[in-house]
């Protein structure tokens, strides 16, 4: 029994290897062409006079009724230059994320082709980490200052689970996620399941568009992380399904298993080991399951019912 059942798995997975190099194959033969604007180096490297000019090739990022002595004292500002300054040692071009752009955009390309080559800008945003990676239809915004590298001590005033964020390999799962805003059909009601399959299929997405990205990066977690939610699924799940969590409504299960937090929080001993957002990791592996058994396309599964997906998906935890 258990040589036929390798035998199968053997089976899914060359089909599914198949499959993902004709993907390649065909998502390479699209031309793109990725132009970055260092509006960060323009914009830190400018005089007073250059601004006019700037004002009017970058007006998004000049709200108006601000005097232009609130951009010259930004420039001036010695912290900002330092943090500047940081970027450009980091960053002193662009060779460490533009082939990663182009390979990004020839995947989204192949899935949505009605997008065209977005309008890419770089910025320093001041460490602000809801702005890090913007995908605006036409126009990508990348905040190099939100990439320098976990233990950067410009991040010292951050809590510890939230500093793997600012390695340099999330910026390309940080411009998915804002991609994939308005793709997934928002969650239909209030279960945990629900919440639990919706950053599942956002981080499905990051499966497809990111084949060559390491799970952690997808989901902001360590090596370690992943390896413990490897090792400790079928005993979560146990947890979730012994204690009736999947389909129940009280709000206080998004912050135990989904929201960001330091760890998750099942009031057990094993609490502290665990990384925050199991409940993400486990609806990331309901959608696999679903896809690994199910003929539809990208698009199709994002718009799928989260009940439906889960009772098409074929999940059994891996003991």
């Amino acid at each position: 029994m258990k040589k036929y059942l390798l035998l199968a798995v053997f089976a899914a997975l060359s089909i599914s290897c198949k499959k993902e190099d004709k993907v390649t194959e065909a998502a390479e033969a699209i031309p793109v062409k990725v132009e970055i604007e260092r509006f960060d180096k323009l914009f830190y490297e400018s005089n007073p006079e250059d601004l006019v000019q700037l004002k009017n090739k970058y007006p998004f990022f000049f709200p108006a009724g601000n005097p232009d002595s609130v951009w010259t004292n930004k420039i001036k500002n010695p912290l900002l230059r330092e943090l500047y300054g940081e970027v450009k040692k980091k960053f002193p071009n662009n060779a460490a994320f533009e082939n990663d752009l182009e390979q990004l955009f020839k995947r989204i390309q192949f899935y949505y082709p009605e997008y065209k080559t977005p309008r890419v800008i770089t910025l320093v945003s001041e460490v602000d980490k809801d702005a890090k990676a913007i995908y605006a239809d036409s126009l990508v915004l990348l905040s190099l200052d939100t990439y320098l590298g976990k233990d950067h001590r410009f991040y010292e005033g951050f809590p510890k689970y939230m500093r793997q964020g600012f390695e340099p390999s999330q910026m390309m799962p940080d411009l998915v996620s804002s991609f994939s805003l308005g793709k997934i059909a928002p969650p239909s009601d209030r279960t945990l399941l629900a919440q639990m399959i919706y950053f599942g299929k956002e981080l499905y997405l990051k499966d497809m568009l990111l084949p060559d990205a390491a799970d952690g990066a997808k989901i902001e977690y360590t090596e370690d992380q992943i390896k413990w939610c490897q090792e400790n699924e079928s005993e979560m799940w146990k947890y979730f399904v012994n204690n009736k969590l999947l389909y129940d409504t009280d709000t206080k299960l998004m912050q135990r298993f989904v929201a960001i937090g330091p760890y998750s929080k099942f009031y057990l001993e094993i609490d502290q080991e665990s990384p925050g957002r199991v409940g993400q990791w486990l609806g990331w592996q309901i959608v696999r399951s679903y896809m690994n058994n199910n003929d539809v396309t990208l698009q199709k599964m994002l718009a799928t019912d989260a009940k439906e997906l889960f009772d098409n998906s074929k999940y059994k935890p891996k003991k």
